[in-house]
C-alpha cells in the first residue's frame, strides 16, 4: 500500500487550483508548449517566472526547465500558487541511490521501466494529490541523470496494483503509444470477486458511457464504447472466486463495471459493488502486460506477482476467516 500521509502531505496536498491545463497532442517542449498558447499570451520572460516559480507541472510534477521534451498526451498544469517540489538526490558515479520506487521496479533496460504499482497510489497526479507512481519514476530517473523523465504509455486505477510501464525516452514513446492497440498483446489482470459465477469462462461485450457524476455503466447502446472482456475461473471458495482476466478494449473501469454487471463485483469496489473486502483493498491486480517492441520487433513480457492475500484467501479452510469486512479508509 501507498505510505500513510502525515500532516505535512495533507497540507501540501490542498486541492489545486490551475490558470490553465493542457493535453499534450504532439512531441514539443515545454516552452514552446507555453509560448504557442492563446490561453495564455505569455512572452519568453514570462514562461520562465512561472517555471522559476514552481507554478508549472508535468504530470504532476513540478518542472522548472524550459526546454523539457514533452510527449503526446502529457498533462501540462499551470498552478495559481507555487508548488513545492520533491528533492532529488544526486547518485554517485556508476551507482542509483535507493528512492521510493526502488523496490517496485520489476524491469528496466535502456527504453523501459516498469513497476509493479501498489494499490492505493495513483499513477499520476490529481487534483488533490501530488504523490504518484509518475511523480516517484521521476525521482528514480533523475537520481541516476537530471536529463531523464519517464513518459507515460499507460494507467492503470489507484486501487488497481500491478504493471504499470513507461517508456524512457520520446522517440520509444511516441512510436509504442502511436500504435498501443496494434503493439499490445496481452493486458491480463487478476480479480477476487464475489461469489461463483455461472459459467467457468466466458467472453463479456458491452458499450460503456459515462454519467455526470462519473460513473461508467454499461449498455447495449453502440453509441457508447465498446468494451470486451474475457475471464476465466481459477479457483473458488465458499464466498469467492479468483478470475484470469483479459481485456481487448481498455476502457475507463472496465473489468470492474462488466463483472458488477454479471453479478460478481470486485471485492472492495466502493464504486461499482458494496466494497466489503476480506483483505482491506480492491481485489483487482495487473499481472502482465505483453507488447511488440518498436525498434526490436521482440516481444517483451513484463509481470507483476500476484499479491500474496489473493493467493492466501483460496488457501483458507476456515469458513470465518472468508467473511466480507469493511474496506479501510
Amino acid at each position: 500500500m501507498a505510505a500513510r500521509r502525515t500532516e505535512k502531505d495533507r497540507q501540501t496536498e490542498k486541492r489545486l487550483t490551475y490558470t490553465a491545463s493542457f493535453k499534450v497532442s504532439r512531441s514539443t517542449t515545454l516552452l514552446e508548449l507555453l509560448l504557442s498558447s492563446k490561453k495564455l499570451s505569455l512572452s519568453r520572460n514570462s514562461v520562465k517566472s512561472l517555471l522559476h516559480d514552481h507554478k508549472v507541472l508535468v504530470n504532476g510534477a513540478v518542472v522548472t526547465q524550459f526546454n523539457y521534451p514533452l510527449a503526446k498526451d502529457d498533462e501540462v498544469h499551470i498552478a495559481s500558487r507555487p508548488v513545492p517540489a520533491a528533492p532529488i538526490r544526486r547518485a554517485p558515479k556508476k551507482r542509483r541511490p535507493s528512492t521510493k520506487l526502488s523496490r517496485w521496479v520489476i524491469y528496466e533496460d535502456e527504453d523501459f521501466l516498469a513497476i509493479n504499482k501498489p494499490a492505493g497510489l495513483l499513477a499520476v497526479e490529481s487534483d488533490t494529490k501530488r504523490e504518484s507512481a509518475y511523480t516517484y519514476a521521476v525521482e528514480y530517473l533523475q537520481a541516476e541523470d537530471p536529463k531523464l523523465r519517464p513518459y507515460v504509455l499507460h494507467r492503470i486505477d489507484r486501487d488497481t496494483s500491478g504493471v504499470l510501464v513507461f517508456a524512457k525516452n520520446i522517440k520509444i514513446h511516441s512510436k509504442l503509444k502511436g500504435h498501443w492497440n496494434q503493439d499490445v498483446k496481452l493486458r491480463e489482470y487478476t480479480a477476487v470477486v464475489e461469489g461463483h459465477l455461472a459459467q467457468p469462462e466466458k467472453t463479456l461485450v458491452s458499450y460503456l458511457k459515462e454519467n455526470q457524476n462519473s460513473m461508467v455503466y454499461a449498455t447495449h447502446d453502440p453509441a457508447g464504447k465498446k468494451a470486451i472482456t474475457h475471464y476465466e475461473v481459477l479457483r473458488e471458495n465458499r464466498g469467492y472466486s479468483l478470475l484470469r482476466v483479459t481485456i481487448q478494449t481498455g476502457r475507463k473501469n472496465q473489468i470492474r463495471v462488466m463483472l458488477a454487471q454479471l453479478g460478481n463485483p470486485v471485492v472492495g469496489d466502493e464504486k461499482y459493488g458494496n466494497g466489503a473486502s476480506p483483505f482491506h483493498r480492491l481485489g483487482l491486480h495487473a499481472s502482465e502486460l505483453d507488447f511488440i517492441h518498436p525498434v526490436t520487433h521482440q516481444l517483451v513480457k513484463l509481470k507483476a506477482p500476484l499479491p500474496g492475500e489473493f493467493t492466501a484467501l483460496f488457501q483458507e479452510s476456515s469458513a470465518g476467516k472468508n467473511t466480507p469486512k469493511k474496506k479501510k479508509k
